[in-house]
């Protein structure tokens, strides 16, 4: 009986990855790159580089009008996106206001600091999911 229900367990299906496109936004200029992050975990949102299981691009700004994330599995994911102007892998702050351009799925209201997981949070099932997000820029 054990070693039927362990060959039913590995003959079952991976779950069925998919894409999420991200169509940006409010782009200032074409200086730099733009750095986006896809993660599920929330304690490492909105940072997620450290995030080993989080979805990462880095596109030059020209051609970062939209974005694509493959090989994504189901469930709960938030985006995070810099528009890192000066190329220094960092969002510059001054005064700790964003002096770059940042956007989160969901397009949430920005006030005193960036959103929880949880108003960026959004679900991907087995389609191809599509979102927009509006970069801001404070200074």
């Amino acid at each position: 009986m054990a070693i039927s229900a362990l060959f039913l367990q590995a003959q079952a299906a991976p779950p069925p990855l998919t894409t999420v496109e991200v169509r940006i936004e409010g782009l200032r200029s074409e200086k730099g790159i733009v750095r986006a992050c896809l993660t599920r975990d929330p304690k490492f949102f909105p940072h997620c580089e450290k995030d080993a299981g989080s979805h990462k691009l880095n596109i030059p700004t020209p051609q970062a009008a939209l974005l694509r994330f493959t090989n994504v599995t189901p469930g709960d994911y938030a985006i995070t996106l810099l528009h890192d102007e000066n190329g220094n892998a960092k969002l510059d702050t001054m005064l700790g206001i964003p002096k770059e351009g940042v956007g989160f799925s969901n397009n949430p209201r920005l006030i005193a600091g960036p959103p929880k997981f949880v108003a960026a949070r959004f679900q991907v099932e087995s389609r191809p999911v599509s979102a927009t997000i509006v970069l801001k820029y404070f200074l």
